[in-house]
Order: C-alpha cells, then sequence, then structure tokens
C-alpha cells in the first residue's frame, strides 16, 4: 500500500532535497505537485485541501532561503502532517474489563471474519485468553469458516442457533464463566449498508454495550470504504477503524481520508493473506515508509516475533566456532518467511527500501527447492558440506528433483551466508540478497 504516493512525494522530496536555496516560487510548485500526488492516490478531495493549506500554514514565515537544509525543513514539515493525518499518536486497545467486548462491523467482504481471527491470534501472542464469536448467522459456511480459523490458532470459537444478539449475550456469559477475558464479535454484513442490518447492529450493541466497535475496511474499494465507514459511524457509533488487504492497493487514499472523515483512528491493519500479516497502525511509522524513510521500529518488532532467545544466544555459539550448519541455513531462511512478504521487509530498512523485488513467488518457489536440497542430505551432510563430493551432490540432486549445479550454488550461497552473518552491514546485506536470488529473477 502507499507505494505509489511513495514514489511521487520521495521524487518531490528529494529534488528539493538537492536544491541548495529554495525560493517561494519553488515551494509553490512543490505544494502543487503534492496536491496532485495525493489527489491520484485516491485521497478525498477535502482532505487534500486541508492537508495542503495547513503545510503552507507551517512552513510560513520559515526562512527556506537562507536555511542551510531547506529540502529537511520541508520534509519534516510533510511527515509531520502524513503523521497528523493519519491520527497522529497510535491508538492502542485499552483493556481494563473482563471481559473485554470487540465488535467487528463492516460490509460483506470486507475480511471480518479473517480479521477476527488475525485479530484474536495478535491479542494471544501479548498473553491474552480471547474469544471468537460467531454472530454471523446468514452468510453460507460462515460459522465453519471462523471455526476453521479459531482451530488454526487454537482460539475457541463460541457459536448457537439463536438471533445474533443472543449469542452475543450468552457469548458474555460463557467467557466469564470459562476465563477467557476478551471476545470477538464477528457480525454479519450486506453488500450494501440497509435498514434491517443497522438495526441488527444496534441491538447486538445494546445487549452486550461492547468496549470497541470497530469498522473493518477493505482498502481496495478506495475513496467508498469511507463512505462506508462514515455512514456506519453516524448509525452506530464506531471507535476505530481496521483496514484489510493493505498490501493489494498501492494508492492508500482511503487510509489517509477515512481518520480525517470519522475522526476515529485506524488501530490494526491487515497486510497480507497470513494469520500473522497482521499489525498496529502506527501513524509515524506509516508516514516514514510512504516518505521513504524505511520504518526500523516495526522491523525490529517483527523479528523479536520471531525470535527465540535461547535459539539466537545459540546461533551467535555456532557462528563463532564456525559450527553453522545447513539445518541452521534452513531455519533462518523459514525465519524469514514467517516474518512476511520480503519486499515489506525491506521497505522498512532505510537504505534498502527502494529495491525492487522483480518476481517475490519465484523467490518463494527457490526457498522451496533449498529446503527439498538440504532434506534430502543425511545428518552428516548437513553438518558438514566439505563431505559433498560428487557422488554425494548427484544422489542429493536425483533426492531433491534438481541438478548438481543447484547443490553447488546452494553450498555457494551457504557460505556467503554463514560469513554475512558473522558482521552483516547494508553493503553485505545487499550483497547476499543479490547472491540468493532476491534481487533479481532467475533462482533454479
Amino acid at each position: 500500500m502507499f507505494s505509489d504516493l511513495s514514489d511521487k512525494l520521495t521524487d518531490i522530496l528529494k529534488k528539493l532535497k538537492g536544491q541548495g536555496t529554495i525560493s517561494k516560487d519553488d515551494l509553490r510548485v512543490a505544494l502543487k505537485e503534492v496536491k496532485f500526488a495525493l489527489l491520484e492516490a485516491d485521497v478525498n478531495y477535502k482532505v487534500v485541501k486541508s492537508f495542503i493549506k495547513e503545510l503552507e500554514e507551517d512552513l510560513d514565515g520559515k526562512e527556506l532561503e537562507k536555511s542551510l537544509t531547506p529540502g529537511q525543513i520541508i520534509i519534516e514539515a510533510v511527515h509531520k502532517r502524513l503523521t497528523d493525518l493519519l491520527g497522529g499518536e497510535a491508538t492502542q486497545l485499552v483493556i481494563k474489563t473482563r471481559p473485554f467486548i470487540i465488535m467487528l462491523i463492516g460490509l460483506q467482504g470486507s475480511g471480518k471474519t479473517t480479521t477476527a481471527a488475525k485479530l484474536a491470534r495478535f491479542l494471544k501472542s501479548k498473553g491474552r485468553q480471547p474469544m471468537l464469536v460467531a454472530c454471523d448467522i446468514y452468510r453460507p459456511a460462515a460459522i465453519k469458516q471462523i471455526q476453521v480459523l479459531g482451530k488454526s490458532i487454537d482460539i475457541p470459537v463460541f457459536s448457537q442457533e439463536e438471533k445474533p444478539e443472543k449469542i452475543a449475550e450468552n457469548a458474555v456469559k460463557y467467557a466469564s464463566q470459562n476465563g477467557r477475558d476478551i471476545i470477538i464479535l464477528d457480525t454479519a454484513g450486506r453488500l450494501q449498508i440497509d435498514s434491517e442490518l443497522m438495526d441488527e447492529l444496534k441491538k447486538i450493541k445494546t445487549k452486550v454495550s461492547p468496549n470497541e466497535i470497530l469498522f473493518v475496511a477493505d482498502a481496495m474499494i478506495g475513496q467508498e470504504a469511507v463512505n462506508v465507514a462514515k455512514t456506519f459511524n453516524d448509525e452506530i457509533g464506531i471507535t476505530g477503524s481496521i483496514f484489510t488487504k493493505m498490501d493489494g492497493d498501492a494508492r492508500g487514499g482511503a487510509a489517509l481520508s477515512i481518520m480525517k472523515i470519522t475522526s476515529k483512528p485506524i488501530k490494526f491493519a491487515g497486510i497480507g493473506e497470513k494469520i500473522n500479516d497482521f499489525e498496529p497502525f502506527y501513524p509515524d511509522r506509516v508516514a516514514s515508509r510512504i516518505l521513504g524513510m524505511g520504518d526500523v521500529l516495526s522491523l525490529i518488532e517483527k523479528v523479536r516475533e520471531n525470535e527465540d532467545e535461547k535459539e539466537a544466544k545459540e546461533l551467535e555459539r555456532k557462528l563463532k566456532k564456525q559450527q553453522f550448519t545447513f539445518d541452521d541455513f534452513l531455519s533462518q531462511l523459514k525465519k524469514i518467511q514467517k516474518m512476511g512478504s520480503l519486499a515489506k521487509l525491506l521497505k522498512m530498512i532505510p537504505g534498502l527500501n527502494k529495491i525492487k523485488i522483480d518476481d517475490e513467488e519465484s523467490f518463494e518457489k527457490e526457498l522451496k527447492h533449498i529446503e527439498a536440497i538440504i532434506l534430502s542430505m543425511t545428518k552428516k551432510e548437513r553438518q558438514n558440506y566439505k563431505i559433498l563430493n560428487a557422488s554425494r551432490k548427484r544422489r542429493i540432486a536425483k533426492g531433491s528433483g534438481t541438478k548438481v549445479s543447484d547443490i553447488n550454488k546452494l553450498i555457494k550461497q551457504f557460505i556467503e551466508m554463514s560469513k554475512m552473518m558473522k558482521g552483516m552491514n547494508k553493503t553485505k546485506a545487499m550483497s547476499m540478497m543479490k547472491n540468493m536470488g532476491i534481487m533479481n529473477k532467475g533462482g533454479f
């Protein structure tokens, strides 16, 4: 998401940054370009107008012509205003009551059921005991879908053959009696807003008084998501939004508009299809990503999520003693996969965030080939690559459905990665990615 806008804004600000002096005319032209970039990204016109006016006010009176870093002053002003537009401070869930009730609402197809499961998994990872509640009794297979998702993340699902408001009421009682501290209500949607849907949601709200009512918005439908959010807010009263499919919309205008239109924060974002492709929404970090500054804090959090402290110390010990094996190599590659899309990870790293991954799917296939090769080795071969002679390589190639040249390439990659992991800097990281086929097409 935001890739189109990010490219345009980065180019505009890069030109300003490279200028020694910036006149009022230069600034006027730049702000006009920023305005068009926002409009092309499908940001609401009124929001754009307000944004540019506020930016002009921020920069008015600043002596850009005499400043040593005029471009940097403008970039800082744009970053601040983008952060404000996205909500300013990050708004987390403040869980004080037990059970804490979260009600998800939105149109059919916005991804409410999947989002309910993603939110439950996220809260469970923070030490909570969530429970999913199937309040959508109309959509075919909706209950089955949430039950399958709940089972995949080991979280109970409450369902009954009752009216939605009664299901919600009974779920609260059940949670209180069974030690579940968070309830997530997956409500029904419609293809469009109608009075029947609103009446049902109002009944659920009246019956259980949810602590949070979160509007689930499909980022792919653009400004329509903003219009729908406004209606839901006016009718039901939302406390915030969750954006789904944020990885699928290159423009991102809806996310930049919804906070301003509803005055309610974006609290979470779905950033991919996997169950762990879900994260809290940090306006300042998103603004940094849009302006090509990277997002190191989110990257560190992702690494911590997927890193076991004991494993990390053991890996460090092995690297120091040159005992890094193919098993360790495969383990590290799988951790990269668990962290999510490689393209998204690179966007978080300043200096690497403009690298284009031509074909991420081919990279995923290459990882599968690597796994097949390593699993075709004996335990001794995985622990000591130096014993891999010609006959052993032929056997491994046959067992993994690859070629001997692929085995040789993997050994070279393995040696390179073990060297790089001892002390990586940006240049080495880029070199390693090239060698592993991340930054160019190809592979096996």
